[in-house]
C-alpha cells in the first residue's frame, strides 16, 4: 500500500509545473497486451483504447513513463520518436517493447518497481490522459503448479489474445526436445491447423516458444490463427504438444472458449418527442460501434442551416442543439430536416421533425 501510495505521489510531482494548462483528455480505458503473458526480457506490444477520451481519431499520440523508470525524461514539451504509439484503428493504438531494454532494467528490478506507471499525451503535452497503470500478469507460479497445461486467459475469445503454457517435463519423452510444436484445430477438431513436419512455414508457425527447463508457451489469436471465417463462433480448442518431427506427443487437452455475447445493437434517439422552434433538440445515441466517438448534425429549417458536434465514448454520446437561438429569425417554420452522421461518416438519422406551434 505504502508504495501505490508512493508511485502516486510520485507522478504528481512529475507532472511539469504547467500542469494547470493541461487539457485534461480523461481516463485511459481497457488496456492488454499480446503476448498475454511475458517475461519482462521478451517483446510484448501494449494496447490501449481511447474510446472514452477526447484524443483525435488516428492522431499522434506517445507515452511518457516513469516507472519502473522514465526514458523520455526532460523531453514533455517535445517527445522523442521511441516514445510514439502506433495507430491501430477504431480509436485504439499500440506501443511495442521489449521492458528490460526499453527501461534499462534487469527483470529482478522491474518486478520489484511499482509497475507501469503512465500517461498518454499530444507531443508537444498541452493534451494528456490521465494516469494510468499498465496490468502485469505475473505466470511464475505455473513453474510449481505440477500442470501440463495453464492457458491466459482461462476462456478466450475468437478475437482475444492467448498464451498457452506447457510443462513437458510432466509428459514422458519430451526431455531432449530440439523443439515443441502445437497442432491444434477449433471446435472439437473443426477448423484445423496442424502440425505439418515437412511444411517449413508451418513448422516456424506451430513452434512454441522456449521458456527454458523444459517450459514452452504458444501465443496466438484464434481468428487470425486459424484463418476462421467471418461468423465464425468458437465454442473450443483441442490441441497436443508436438516433440521435434513426431518423435512424441502430448496428451489430448481441450480449452473451452468464453461465452460469446453480441454487443447490443445501437440506439439512437430525439428527445423530447415533440418541440418547437423554441425548445432545446437532444440528440443521443447509445452503445457505439469501436472508433465512433462523436455525433456530426446539421439541421436546416428554411433557409436557416445549424451545424454542430457532440463528443462522447462507446456507451454514449449525447448533445442538444440550441433552437431558441438558432432560428430566432427563421420566421414561422412548422418542420425542421435533421441530418446526423458519426467521425466516420456514417449517416445515423436523415428526417424530417414536425415543430409544435408556438403561442
Amino acid at each position: 500500500m505504502k508504495k501505490f501510495i508512493h508511485t502516486i505521489i510520485l507522478a504528481l510531482m512529475l507532472v511539469p509545473n504547467l500542469i494547470s494548462a493541461q487539457e485534461e483528455a480523461g481516463a485511459v480505458g481497457q488496456m492488454w497486451s499480446y503476448p498475454v503473458v511475458y517475461k519482462y526480457d521478451e517483446e510484448v506490444t501494449w494496447y490501449f483504447d481511447l474510446n472514452g477520451t477526447t484524443f483525435a481519431d488516428g492522431s499522434d499520440i506517445y507515452i511518457w513513463i516513469w516507472s519502473p523508470s522514465e526514458p523520455d525524461a526532460g523531453n514533455w514539451a517535445n517527445s522523442s520518436d521511441f516514445a510514439k504509439l502506433e495507430y491501430v484503428g477504431n480509436m485504439v493504438w499500440s506501443f511495442t517493447l521489449t521492458p528490460t531494454v526499453y527501461f534499462s532494467k534487469t527483470p529482478e528490478e522491474i518486478a520489484a518497481s511499482a509497475g507501469f506507471w503512465f500517461r498518454l499525451k499530444d507531443d508537444a503535452g498541452t493534451k494528456q490522459s490521465g494516469v494510468a497503470n499498465m496490468p502485469y500478469t505475473d505466470f511464475s507460479s505455473f513453474y510449481t503448479a505440477n500442470q501440463i497445461v495453464r492457458s491466459y486467459p482461462e476462456h478466450p475469445t475468437l478475437e482475444g489474445g492467448l498464451s498457452i503454457l506447457f510443462n513437458s517435463n510432466l509428459v514422458p519423452g519430451f526431455a531432449d526436445a530440439t523443439s515443441v510444436h502445437f497442432h491444434s484445430g477449433l471446435n472439437n477438431w473443426s477448423l484445423l491447423q496442424e502440425y505439418q513436419a515437412w511444411l517449413p512455414e508451418i513448422v516456424e508457425k506451430t513452434k512454441c516458444k522456449d521458456l527454458g527447463g523444459g517450459f514452452y508457451k504458444m501465443d496466438l489469436v484464434p481468428k487470425t490463427y486459424y484463418n476462421a471465417p467471418d461468423g465464425f463462433v468458437m465454442t473450443n480448442i483441442n490441441f497436443l504438444f508436438v516433440k521435434n518431427d513426431w518423435a512424441g506427443t502430448s496428451p489430448d487437452q481441450v480449452i473451452t472458449a468464453a461465452d460469446f455475447i453480441p454487443p447490443p445493437p445501437p440506439e439512437f434517439r430525439f428527445f423530447p418527442m415533440n418541440i418547437s422552434k423554441n425548445d432545446f433538440l437532444g440528440i443521443i445515441r447509445k452503445n457505439n460501434e469501436p472508433g465512433i466517438n462523436t455525433l456530426i448534425y446539421t439541421v436546416t429549417a428554411g433557409t436557416t442551416e445549424l451545424t454542430g458536434q457532440f463528443s462522447g465514448n462507446v456507451s454514449e454520446i449525447k448533445g442538444f442543439v440550441n433552437l431558441p437561438t438558432g432560428l430566432q429569425n427563421a420566421g414561422n417554420i412548422t418542420e425542421i430536416h435533421v441530418l446526423v452522421k458519426d467521425n466516420q461518416n456514417h449517416t445515423i438519422s436523415d428526417t424530417t421533425i414536425p415543430l409544435k406551434t408556438v403561442d
